[in-house]
């Protein structure tokens, strides 16, 4: 089974795919998709559809997860975070994937054993759990966690 894994943002979404095999995991791919700030949002918005559209076509999941979203304390920033959610799980349901929705504590839980984990000891997890991988960032590194709860979540 091939996964694909998400941590949208509107300003730079994160991507990471893996193959699950029983209980054996391997890296495919992982990216960022960043967004120019200064563009109009339909324009963001459309860029991380195509974008990640393309990540859909390229490598073929058979599935994808997607961190849940979040309520910031600004609302504004509540906001521009699901109108690029919707985006990335509009190329998903495009392609036909079913896209399972993770908290992010659960993910930090499923991949580090503690829900309050650090993005650092998550990084260092992924390293363990996928040693071929080099990450492309922050965001492609918390997407690749994603994938990787989503797999042991079954």
């Amino acid at each position: 089974m091939i996964i694909l894994g998400l941590d949208p943002s509107l300003s730079c979404t994160g991507w990471g795919v893996i193959r699950v095999e029983g209980n054996r995991m391997s890296h495919i791919a992982n990216g960022q998709v960043p967004t120019d700030a200064k563009a109009p949002m339909a324009a963001r918005l459309d860029h991380l559809y195509a974008a990640i559209a393309a990540v859909i076509a390229q490598h073929a999941p058979d599935r994808a997860a997607c961190e849940e979203i979040f309520a910031n304390k600004n609302p504004k920033s509540t906001i521009k975070l699901a109108q690029a959610r919707g985006a990335v799980i509009a190329a998903c349901g495009a392609a036909g994937l079913e896209v399972r929705e993770h908290a992010a504590r659960l993910v930090k839980k499923a991949v580090v054993g503690t829900g309050g984990a650090e993005k650092t000891q998550v990084q260092a997890m992924l390293k363990v759990l996928l040693p071929s991988a080099h990450l492309a960032g922050a965001d492609a590194a918390d997407a690749l966690a994603v994938a990787i709860a989503d797999a042991n979540l079954g």
